[in-house]
């Protein structure tokens, strides 16, 4: 069902104009339109899944003008993974923001903007319209991390637009070179004509760097990365937990797209110092990230520097350029997403009962939303890398790819960064469950105390109002539809792990190509 490629990118920009144009009879209309969208976009990547599996990979020639002149959307094993990822992340964001917002119409229309730049950015098949497609994304991230509506979200929403739009014209006036040196953009052309012109070629060079600094930027390496702790501190807890999973997990999908399918590993043989270049930025990002994520007490910049570690990881097993390596990459980029993802949710909904998000703030939490603590338990330890769980199967299969092409500081540096992922969680795990909750304040005054009393009804989900000022107020819960999340990722998390060969046996026939 070739049909259903297009149809992934068009779907949720129709849904879109939904709320925009019916908003203001129907306030409501933002969700309803969100939750139809998602569904139908998981339907449609399913489909284009199923085609994968039975048929192999498969393209679409929009409008009919075939490649490579025409626009080619491409779907194989590890795109059709990508976007049924993008639905189940969705979706799971939409049921989420349901309970704990934003709720307008607005948030919504951007939401479905970004799955559609996001969809593009993993079908497309050239890598003009990858530009265009990162450009969808970025303008959508930037008005969603707005939202937070406080001066430093604005201000976080500002960085990411002015950092991201350096990173894209990097990556444009890369492809421009490339452009130049053979007079094609569509990526499978490029592989052809790119040994033509030779890879050692100025251009083609200079093409290369631009682009991977490009998308480095918008994948956030290290030193590149400084848009992303405050986009992902300074959002919603609902916004952050979808860019955490896919936003910066496209950039890296595009990283591995470029490399693989337009430079291929014979450009790696022809220049091995390129690449060598990329392992030695990426292993850096490890553990710089890592170590970074040890030392913040906030919990959302925790795990955005956890990510600044874990995407260089994936970069890293990518540019080794080792089919075991790049397989791990791969796993891990999915696993990635879903662990990410529910970890912020935890967080979010953590925070609120709490009522603060640093590490401090979660002592004796597990007695009060156990649910949810040991939902974050099990991410954590999945992100570390225990088996079962997903992180462990692909940060196996980078060490072992990196041993294999005698790469052995990548698989020094995956190991370091496991150990210091352990410390960085176990601060928070050790308060969860070994520390006792502090003691609630004595108010001085009666009235203050009637005061705090009607402030804390708001309820975790946002949907309490404050009660009267007489009567004693609800401690804030953990809401139903955050346990579920939590619940649903930190079970995903395990079973890819448990069903990690199936995973590989659709992600493999990918890379095996590559180094035909």
């Amino acid at each position: 069902m070739t049909d259903a490629l297009p149809l992934l990118v068009v779907v949720p920009i129709v849904f879109a104009l939904g709320p925009v144009a019916v908003g203001q009879v129907r306030p409501n209309a933002g969700w309803v339109a969100a939750v139809a969208a998602a569904l139908a976009h998981l339907g449609l990547s399913v489909s284009v899944l199923g085609t994968v599996l039975a048929a192999g990979r498969t393209s679409y020639a929009v409008g009919g003008y075939a490649p490579p002149f025409g626009i080619e959307l491409v779907a194989d094993g590890v795109s059709a993974t990508l976007v049924v990822l993008v639905s189940v992340v969705t979706i799971a964001t939409v049921v989420y923001a349901r309970a704990a917002g934003p709720r307008s119409n607005t948030f919504y229309s951007e939401l479905l903007i970004l799955t559609a730049g996001i969809s593009g950015v993993v079908v497309t098949g050239d890598l003009f319209n990858l530009y265009v497609f990162l450009e969808i994304t970025g303008l959508a991230t930037y008005a969603l991390v707005a939202t937070g509506r406080s001066p430093a979200a604005a201000l976080a929403s500002l960085k990411y637009l002015l950092v991201g739009t350096i990173g894209a014209s990097l990556y444009l006036l890369g492809v421009g070179y490339l452009y130049i040196s053979t007079g094609s953009l569509n990526m499978a052309d490029l592989a052809g004509l790119l040994p033509e012109v030779g890879y050692g070629s100025p251009t083609v060079l200079t093409g290369f760097a631009l682009i991977v600094v490009g998308l480095s930027v918008k994948t956030a390496l290290f030193p590149l990365h400084t848009w992303q702790p405050d986009a992902y501190a300074e959002s919603p807890d609902s916004v952050t937990a979808y860019i955490s999973a896919l936003v910066s997990t496209a950039s890296a999908y595009a990283l591995f797209r470029v490399t693989y399918a337009v430079f291929t590993p014979a450009f790696d043989a022809a220049v091995p110092f390129a690449l060598d270049t990329l392992v030695i930025l990426a292993s850096v990002s490890v553990v710089v990230g890592s170590v970074l994520a040890v030392l913040q007490s906030d919990l959302k910049r925790m795990l955005a520097y956890s990510s600044v570690s874990q995407f260089g990881l994936v970069v890293a097993g990518v540019a080794v350029v080792n089919e075991t390596a790049t397989l791990g990459g791969l796993v891990h980029l999915v696993g990635h997403g879903v662990m990410k993802a529910g970890l912020f949710v935890a967080v979010g909904a953590l925070a609120t009962v709490a009522g603060g998000r640093t590490v401090d703030d979660l002592a004796g939490m597990a007695d009060r939303a156990p649910i949810a603590s040991a939902a974050f338990a099990v991410l954590a330890f999945a992100l570390v890398g225990v088996p079962p769980a997903v992180g462990f199967a692909g940060k196996w299969h980078i060490v072992l790819g990196a041993v294999e092409a005698g790469r052995w500081i990548v698989a020094g540096v995956a190991v370091v960064s496991t150990l210091l992922t352990l410390a960085y969680f176990a601060r928070v795990l050790e308060r969860l469950y070994f520390r006792d909750a502090p003691a609630p304040p004595v108010a001085e005054h009666p009235d203050a105390a009637a005061a705090a009393d009607a402030d804390a009804a708001l309820t975790a989900d946002g949907s309490g109002s404050a009660g009267d000022a007489d009567e004693p107020a609800a401690p804030p819960t953990v809401s139903t539809t955050a346990r579920i999340v939590v619940v649903a990722a930190a079970v995903g998390a395990v079973v890819l792990g448990v069903f990690a060969t199936d995973l590989i046996s659709v992600l493999e026939p990918v890379v095996e190509v590559s180094f035909r």
